[in-house]
């Protein structure tokens, strides 16, 4: 027993406490506190039975994640629960575990030791642990498919997605649901079970004879879809079918070594970086934990067009009242009939009832003045992309605003000094740069300008969390993090079809690296028109001399800008599904052959190693000018925001992966053979190169110079 684990006795049963907030995990302390609590229950005549229980919110919510993050830097992982949980099964008395909030990953190992699982209504238990790219460690493979059977364990551990109280009892996981006070009910359950025999799950084999191999052949085929390019759900799945064809502890040395080859992988090590990455983007240096917070309580949004309606959802789904303002009806009503469906959407896909529906749209108020936007907490611009127009409409809204209403402009590229101008209040202007479609992509760029205020930004942190997104400060720069990075992305890929590969190529090139689709395709999809707009804005600080695509405007000079239209890059049918255009090949070469560019052939390494490297080249010079704060923004920015595969930890950390040295060297290849001007090295990544550091030391050590 000790501090954070403590026994006592309530009618005749023992009830061993965890007490380790917030969610009780795993922490040192934790297993030896549960090992003296259980054997000093087992010892004292006057219990007949065991109850473990949380205290707080949750049971045992997993891990300690911290634990796991040790070995991104190499160190190597403490002992295992497995001994523990032999111990608790062995108990000479029975033990129930009483579960509400969660019981993940190692909390549902310890759960599944016990003799008998009880289960608040509301609770969820799961094996997450393939979303940090590893598998149970403490035979949680071999336990859950003797309880829930193979199927569904295969489901779970393979695919990391929890189950409620009422389906894990009828899989067979837990034994009870208690209404009412869990412990109460678990206690008089516990009574009830100090008469009965109480089974060890280590030894039920009903569910696992006979186990059909279909089941592992169609999750390997699904994990190939859905979790594409990952070790760890076919670990996963290697591992619950050894439970089928091994004996116990043969499939817990079996699922120890498929363990320890995830756990030590470069995927988990990138994944639990992403992970702890997310967890830090909310830490600004000079903005105290302390800063006040505005409470939102209305919102309002200037335009009801692809953002402005995503914007206005984020705000109705978040229970925040909100009018949406538009400057004709007709392009009202088509906003307005585009938020139906995409509810209409969710009720079909069964993420939404129509109550939920109805609720939420009776939060959106859609106008063509601006009444009520007085009363607004916050006011999200969602105009077209253009200065003029984004300063016009900060120039109303701080005619109407109330005084410390927030004034945040959703622009990706544009200048957020020069939009607060328009206004008397620069303090409350800020960037919010929402990713489309801005109701479903997670990630918001919180852009700071010159003069926003520490409680704004403060307020913007805590507001994305309300809204489910991940907000990530960036500095004020054009295109900020991420579609500053992504304009050299975007370009090496635009010359390599110049110079020779074809669109596909590209495409799948970068699909089999693990970016969510190709750079061309994501150009198609967004809409070629997009960025045509942007490159006439800010034509003017074009370097003369200086190479730059050729094919991309021409396209959108033919009316072809992607996937709205039907062809782009390249063409598409009914359905939105691509394939290759002659056309588009065809005036790919004849703008090469104007341009004296000799076409060869381009391996598949040398399309990867130009894009990405050109994403971190330039990751480097953001980061080193202070536009982000650490290079794991960065990655965040990139992991949610732009597909890059979270096993590969995003492309900062992937550069660390490979080495700065090896990137440097590659980058001055590049230099030698293509371009001076595009491909100089960023100077932070020379330095830390040239003296062995990486990118995740430069951001520890930025951070404590911050005192963060």
């Amino acid at each position: 027993m000790n501090e954070l684990v403590s026994v006592r006795l309530e009618d005749r049963v023992a009830v061993v406490t965890i007490t380790n907030p917030p969610v009780n995990a795993l922490s040192p302390g934790v297993p030896e506190g549960l090992r003296s609590s259980i054997a000093a229950a087992a010892a004292n005549p006057a219990a007949l039975a065991i109850v473990v229980i949380g205290a707080g919110r949750t049971f045992i919510a997993g891990a300690d994640i911290r634990e796991f993050g040790k070995v991104v830097s190499g160190e190597k992982l403490r002992g295992s629960l497995h001994p523990l949980l032999l111990e608790i099964e062995d108990c000479a008395k029975p033990v129930i575990m009483a579960i509400h909030g969660t019981a993940f990953g190692g909390g549902l190992e310890v759960a599944m030791a016990g003799h008998y699982r009880v289960m608040a209504p509301n609770a969820l238990v799961g094996q997450p642990e393939v979303k940090l790219g590893i598998i149970p460690g403490a035979a949680g493979t071999q336990r859950l498919p003797r309880l829930a059977g193979v199927a569904k364990a295969v489901e779970m551990c393979a695919f990391g997605e929890p189950v409620g109280a009422r389906e894990a009892h009828a899989l067979g996981i837990v034994d009870a649901v208690i209404e009412g006070d869990l412990l109460a009910g678990a206690v008089a359950f516990a009574r009830e079970a100090a008469g009965r025999p109480h089974p060890k799950t280590r030894e039920r084999i009903e569910k696992l004879r006979d186990a059909d191999p279909a089941i592992f052949a169609r999750a390997r085929q699904q994990a190939a879809k859905i979790r594409r390019g990952q070790t760890a759900p076919l670990a996963a799945i290697d591992a619950v079918e050894s439970a089928t064809r091994l004996s116990f502890d043969e499939g817990c040395a079996r699922e120890a070594e498929l363990f320890d080859q995830c756990l030590y992988s470069a995927q988990s090590k990138a994944l639990i970086h992403a992970f702890f990455a997310e967890r830090g983007v909310s830490k600004i240096p000079g903005v105290p934990r302390d800063a006040a917070v505005y409470e939102i309580r209305r919102a309002a949004v200037v335009g009801a067009g692809t953002m402005g309606g995503g914007i206005t959802m984020n705000y109705a789904n978040a229970g925040i009242p909100v009018i949406v303002k538009e400057t004709s009806q007709e392009a009202l009503d088509r906003g307005m009939a585009t938020i139906h469906k995409n509810y209409a959407n969710s009720v079909k896909k069964g993420k939404l009832s129509h109550a939920a529906v109805h609720q939420r749209l009776s939060l959106i108020t859609p106008q063509l003045t601006y009444d009520g936007f007085d009363q607004a907490d916050i006011i999200a611009e969602a105009v077209f992309e253009g200065m003029a127009l984004k300063k016009q409409v900060f120039a109303e809204i701080d005619a109407v605003a109330r005084p410390g209403c927030i004034l945040a402009s959703n622009t990706s590229y544009l200048d957020i000094d020069e939009i607060a101008s328009a206004t008397k209040r620069p303090e409350v202007v800020l960037g919010h740069h929402y990713f489309s479609p801005a109701n479903v992509m997670r990630l918001l760029e919180i852009v700071r300008g010159k003069a926003t205020s520490k409680d704004v930004l403060a307020t913007s942190m805590a507001l994305a969390k309300k809204l489910n997104k991940i907000g990530v400060l960036a500095g004020n720069a054009r295109g900020f993090i991420g579609n500053r990075m992504l304009t050299p992305y975007l370009r090496e890929a635009q010359f390599l079809v110049e110079e020779g590969a074809s669109v596909e190529d590209v495409n799948q090139a970068l699909y089999d690296f693990g970016m969510a689709m190709g750079p061309l395709a994501m150009s198609d999809l967004a809409g070629l028109d997009v960025g045509w707009r942007i490159r006439k804005e800010f034509r003017h600080l074009e370097k003369p001399g200086v190479r730059v695509p050729l094919v991309a405007d021409r396209l959108c000079e033919m009316g072809r800008f992607g996937q709205k239209t039907g062809r782009g890059w390249s063409q598409y049918d009914e359905n939105r599904q691509p394939s290759p255009d002659p056309e588009t090949a065809a005036l790919i070469e004849q703008a090469a052959r104007e341009a004296g560019i000799e076409r060869r052939s381009i391996t598949r390494e040398e399309i990867v190693d130009r894009c990405v490297l050109a994403l971190v080249n330039e990751g480097a010079r953001v980061l080193d000018e202070g536009i982000a704060l650490r290079a794991a923004d960065i990655d965040v920015v990139y992991l949610n925001g732009y597909g890059f595969p979270a096993w590969r930890g995003g492309p900062m950390f992937y550069a660390d992966t490979v080495g700065l040295k090896t990137v440097l060297a590659r980058i001055e290849e590049f230099r030698q053979h293509h371009s001076d001007d595009l491909w100089s090295p960023a100077p932070l990544l020379r330095r830390l190169a040239e003296s062995g550091a990486r990118f995740t030391d430069f951001d520890r050590q930025r951070e404590v110079a911050a005192g963060v």
